[in-house]
């Protein structure tokens, strides 16, 4: 803790890094005081009570954006319309030929690609405005004509999206950590309070927990279980695979080049909580629809997908997408060929394996086996909470090993860019 204030200590001496830093906390104060300016138009009580059923996705929403989907206020979509157009655009740059060039193309077609994604995020969001506005209509205020109050409701909703869009970019930018990251992980620790609250009331609410002591030993095992998960996860996304490499030695007029030995790290969490956080939007999507558009209706087939959370096949399904998805960014952001390539034209090579073909293999095989763990991983890591709250009824941690995940994973982030900021000084730092 003293090594860790130190170098902020020394961070803020620093003019260009004190600057980014005090940019950043002032762009997530604006987030935080933006997350409790009312729509206006919407009854907060009729709204907040209609959110309700939309159940685990309702919550997911709500703890994404930071309580601002509950406050109904003009940052209630949260960030969640741009995470959903970065997935969709990295989906649709594997299938579209133009997308990938543009893709290849360096610092102007990741502008273009971000141009791009920042369009389908006010497109995503006007539509799920429209649809929030239309699922909560009962709940808005009859003082005006009905389709001004509902054009101002989804153009605040929309606006909104588009500001924590633009403070999320300001904060990659002119600040330091990624900003889209930090957004959701202020949103997640400003919900802390509240969790443990919930959690509170569930332990008093059971009968063994009447008696106050019981209930104190319970939330101290709930958070000791809790601290261990923290260190868990934070073991795995530090940990790598390291294959050993050889460089050949070559000699160039009088002096010799190659020679020394090094490693090709493989990161065990390579696609981070992504696949969770896009698994989670498609296994609840059918529970959002039904709660938009047919909330009254009675057919079988709404009852089985409105009561699908608390089937053992919701579970299943999770899994398979989640592992599904970290193959599918494990196979865009690591490509085997490439990094073999490269290794063969700087004269190095895996010792024990020829260069070439076999080298492609053998780390493609390393990869696989790794991100299999790292599916299995956050699979576990995601549905052990929300099992654990089914069985025990307690919805207040539902959330808990994808919310751990977010936070350690955006710690890491921002403390390795700090690390990189400090060095370049000859600083001390927080890994030393």
């Amino acid at each position: 803790m003293g090594n860790m204030i130190e170098t902020l200590r020394n961070a803020m001496r620093v003019p260009e890094l004190r600057k980014k830093i005090l940019f950043t906390v002032f762009m997530i104060v604006v987030y935080r005081i933006g997350a409790h300016i009312p729509v206006p138009g919407i009854d907060r009580v009729a709204f907040t009570g209609m959110l309700s059923r939309f159940g685990q996705l309702g919550s997911m929403m709500d703890i994404l954006s930071g309580g601002a989907l509950a406050t109904v206020s003009i940052f209630a979509m949260g960030i969640q319309p741009y995470i959903n157009s970065s997935i969709i655009i990295q989906l649709l740059t594997v299938a579209i030929p133009a997308l990938e060039r543009l893709s290849k193309e360096g610092e102007t077609g990741r502008k273009k690609l971000g141009a791009i994604t920042r369009y389908m995020t006010v497109g995503l969001g006007l539509v799920q405005s429209i649809a929030f506005w239309w699922a909560t209509r009962s709940a808005g205020v009859t003082v005006i004509p009905g389709w001004l109050n509902g054009f101002l409701i989804i153009m605040s909703f929309t606006a909104g999206t588009a500001a924590v869009m633009w403070i999320g970019e300001q904060i990659n930018e002119k600040g330091i950590g990624n900003g889209i990251s930090l957004l959701i992980f202020t949103g997640i620790i400003s919900r802390i309070p509240s969790m443990i609250q919930n959690l509170w009331f569930t332990f008093r609410t059971w009968q063994i927990a009447q008696n106050i002591l019981v209930a104190i030993v319970l939330l101290a095992l709930f958070f000791a279980a809790a601290l261990a998960l923290f260190l868990f996860v934070l073991f795995v996304q530090q940990a790598e695979r390291r294959i050993p490499i050889q460089y050949a030695r070559r000699v160039v007029g009088r002096r010799q080049y190659g020679g020394q030995s090094t490693y090709l790290p493989i990161k065990v969490n390579q696609s981070g909580v992504l696949p969770v956080i896009f698994a989670m939007s498609i296994a609840t999507l059918p529970n959002l629809i039904i709660s938009l558009f047919f909330a009254n209706s009675t057919g079988r087939v709404v009852t089985f997908f409105r009561d699908l959370s608390t089937n053992p096949i919701y579970y299943v399904a999770m899994a398979l997408l989640i592992i599904g998805f970290t193959f599918f960014y494990s196979m865009i952001q690591y490509n085997p060929i490439e990094i073999s390539s490269n290794l063969q034209k700087n004269g190095g090579f895996i010792p024990g394996i020829r260069p070439g073909r076999p080298t492609t293999d053998f780390i493609s095989r390393t990869a696989r086996r790794l991100t299999w763990f790292d599916g299995l991983f956050l699979a576990i890591i995601t549905l052990a909470p929300m099992v654990m709250g089914a069985f025990t009824n307690t919805q207040a941690i539902w959330f808990g090993g994808t919310a751990i995940l977010i936070m350690t994973g955006t710690s890491i982030d921002l403390i390795n860019q700090l690390e990189s900021q400090m060095m370049m000084r000859h600083y001390k730092g927080f890994l030393d």
